[in-house]
């Protein structure tokens, strides 16, 4: 039993991480975790970091977000709102930055409890 868990607990973190297997879509999570926007905010935002992304590849990146569960979305009129499902997805971003940047920062005790195979913090 707690195999299966495991494997489906496995899974999903793997689909997530293919949700977030793109520089468009990352940078996209960091914009929305400031303020729910629209795709021409989302666009113009992106722009200013030097990624010219048209508005329908944008759409295709968002619809990844989406049907990962990891961006809802309201109408207002004629415009559609993006906005992060919660924070947590945030920090995972802002680690996987931290990690590929190498930053160190000391494992929390509480993941080196749930997770003992860590190496220790020096």
């Amino acid at each position: 039993m707690v195999q299966a868990v495991r494997g489906t607990a496995l899974a999903g973190a793997a689909e997530l991480l293919r949700a977030l297997a793109s520089e468009v879509r990352l940078a996209v999570v960091v914009e929305l975790a400031n303020a729910p926007r629209c795709v021409h905010q989302l666009q113009a935002a992106l722009r200013g970091q030097d990624r010219d992304v048209s508005q329908p590849l944008l759409s295709q990146h968002l619809k990844v977000l989406r049907d990962a569960r990891l961006v809802t979305t309201t109408r207002a009129g004629t415009e559609i709102n993006y906005q992060l499902v919660n924070d947590r997805i945030v920090r995972i971003v802002v680690d996987v930055m931290r990690q590929a940047a190498r930053e160190e920062e000391p494992w929390p005790t509480e993941l080196k409890d749930l997770l003992p195979g860590l190496p220790a913090n020096d």
